[in-house]
């Protein structure tokens, strides 16, 4: 009997055409698995059961008739708790939108539901998805499927957690400074940061100034193919959005014959993990075996850093200062401490700091004269412990200290999101403490398709989605 826990998207949505699988039942054992897991691993803010049932045997009446199905039809899919669901509690991970339920759905949620997905789940959020861990006073700890005493990563870390865990096959996350590639890279799955507008953007408040992207977290580089062809797409809101072309494929098949790929393996970080090192650069020797030919990146490149944080944490200071007044004492310590910090800096530091964003841009752009793809690490070790202190914790990596956060453990995301380039994170191996190590795959803006294409490649030669937690 088909193991519904571990089926894949594409394999469960072409088991739904075929009548093999029912929506109903399939939705059920989900709920099931939810139930089951939820006190251990806690990945959800809701759970929308009734109502993805009646639209899961809506999907089921549809395929019986023999009407024209979506993409995702009958699939149980889950969205991080920052986008806006009509009829489903929207939180941001906060007190501040305690028993928020929004009229609308966010575009991309729309599109979901149009492809047939049935939405059944909120996944957990750290405050506004201000950290790259998932906790906080609104709701807890979300933990690892691999190691509970371990961290899920973040701020997408519930809808990594849960595809890990076999809670639903797909997950949409959001991605503003490595949230859906940490969380991936902590819980072993595979994470698309898209480029800009490939997937429209609605809940980004400055649509100008923006660094964040939504994306898919899922098992398979198949079934992350298959969210992004089902709801990427101009949308008029986002102006991201309406100059994007349609993503374009340069490769395709087995050979990577010629393809030139950097490697970098440091960027702002003092330290890299031994075993994460030696993942890395067995993944690239599949590449290579391939017709890959691999170069190291031996220049300097200012990853700015400061001024990467100058931008971030000031821009939270002026979106959360206004809630302290009556929901401080409420609020996730971290997001506190960065508003303060975000408060010491003047004007002249961020512009000075955008500054620096173009200039990093283009010095990236300048290494895709040479190469075709970038790699490096996605982390410099495997997933933090649950309780990691975020705000001042310092990062141990094989027993020296590394820095904070965003300089020790994910220092190869955030460049990515200030430049806009594709980044795809997704399993390299495992290490002696048991847990996923996790490459990135970086490409020019709109290579995206190539970046799934490669990334399928590392899969098939050094297959991971066959492996499963213990449970």
């Amino acid at each position: 009997m088909t193991d519904l826990t571990w089926l894949t998207a594409a394999q469960a949505v072409a088991m739904i055409a075929r009548k093999e699988l029912s929506p109903v039942e399939y939705l059920d054992h989900i709920l099931a698995r939810s139930d089951a897991e939820s006190d251990r691993l806690n990945p959800f803010a809701y759970v929308a059961a009734d109502r993805a049932r009646d639209e899961a045997k809506a999907a089921e009446k549809a395929v019986m008739a023999g009407e024209p199905l979506g993409p995702l039809h009958g699939l149980p899919v889950h969205v991080k708790d920052l986008f806006k669901t009509a009829g489903i509690p929207t939180e941001y991970g906060s007190a501040v939108y305690a028993g928020n339920v929004p009229d609308v759905d966010d575009v991309l949620v729309t599109r979901l539901r149009a492809a047939g997905a049935v939405v059944f789940a909120k996944s957990h959020t750290p405050e506004f998805g201000h950290k790259g861990q998932t906790d906080g006073p609104h709701f807890g700890t979300t933990r690892n499927p691999w190691d509970t005493s371990r961290y899920a990563g973040g701020s997408s870390g519930g809808a990594a957690c849960a595809v890990a865990a076999g809670i639903g096959p797909l997950g949409l996350g959001t991605d503003g400074a490595g949230s859906i590639r940490i969380p991936a890279a902590a819980c072993g799955t595979v994470g698309l940061k898209p480029s800009p507008g490939l997937l429209p953007y609605n809940e980004a408040v400055d649509a100008f100034f923006n660094y964040a992207a939504a994306g898919p977290l899922s098992r398979t580089v198949e079934d992350a193919a298959l969210m992004m062809s089902a709801i990427s797409g101009t949308d008029p809101t986002d102006p991201w959005s309406i100059a994007a072309p349609a993503p374009r494929a340069t490769r395709a098949g087995a050979s990577l014959h010629g393809l030139r790929i950097g490697y970098i393996e440091k960027m702002e970080n003092r330290r890299l993990s031994a075993e994460v090192a030696a993942n890395t650069r067995a993944v690239l020797d599949t590449l290579i075996a391939r017709g890959a030919h691999v170069e190291d990146v031996t220049e300097e490149i200012d990853w700015i850093e400061y001024e990467g944080r100058v931008m971030y944490q000031a821009n939270i200071c002026v979106a959360g200062t206004p809630h302290i007044a009556k929901f401080g004492n409420r609020m996730d310590p971290v997001f506190l401490g960065f508003i303060e910090r975000g408060r010491g800096f003047s004007t002249d530091d961020y512009r000075k700091a955008q500054l620096a964003r173009t200039r990093l841009f283009r010095h990236v752009q300048t290494l895709f004269d040479r190469y075709d793809v970038l790699i490096s690490p996605t982390l410099t070790r495997t997933a933090l412990p649950a309780d990691f202190e975020a705000l001042n914790g310092q990062v141990v990596v094989d027993g020296e200290e590394n820095g904070l956060t965003r300089q020790g453990m994910s220092p190869y995301c955030y460049p990515f999101n200030l430049t806009g380039h594709p980044a795809l994170a997704l399993p390299s191996g495992f290490a002696s403490d048991g847990l996923p190590t996790s490459v990135q795959l970086i490409g020019p803006w709109y290579s995206d398709l190539d970046l799934l294409t490669i990334a399928s490649a590392i899969e098939t030669d050094r297959a991971w989605a066959h492996l499963k937690p213990a449970i």
